[in-house]
């Protein structure tokens, strides 16, 4: 399990999601290549060696970076994993791209900061409950 951060091309001037228009279609966020050296701009140790699935090792976290097989992508998917330090780095990922993201947790778009890291507490609450129930739900 991990919390999920979405990147696409959101609208700028939306401040909830429930602001985008249901008529909206993003735009492709660039080709591949540009996208992952954006993101080695900012976190040079972002292994890219399968250039559609890229990992991202950092002290007591981990990012893994679904970028897809196309060239021209349409959005990237984080999967983000381990202590609050790994909310920083979707900031400065998203920052490198001067990109917007949704975050799985709260369903509304990513804020930096303070409330990134507790969506990523809360969803480490929620896993660690889920997880904690075992196969048979109890």
């Amino acid at each position: 399990m991990s919390w999920d951060i979405f990147i696409q091309d959101f609208p700028p001037d939306a401040k909830r999601v429930a602001e985008i228009a249901a008529d909206f279609r993003p735009a492709p966020i660039g080709h591949r290549s540009d996208i992952i050296a954006k993101i080695r701009a900012v976190i040079p140790t972002a292994d890219f060696s399968n250039p559609s699935w890229g990992v991202i090792d950092g002290d007591g976290w981990a990012i893994e970076v679904n970028v897809g097989k196309e060239d021209l992508c349409a959005g990237i998917a984080l999967h983000v994993r381990g202590a609050d330090a790994a909310a920083g780095a979707v900031a400065l990922i998203l920052s490198g791209l001067a990109l917007r993201a949704l975050d799985s947790q709260t369903g509304e778009f990513f804020v930096a900061g303070p409330q990134a890291i507790e969506s990523f507490r809360q969803w480490r609450k929620y896993r660690d409950r889920i997880v904690g129930q075992g196969p048979s739900g109890s």
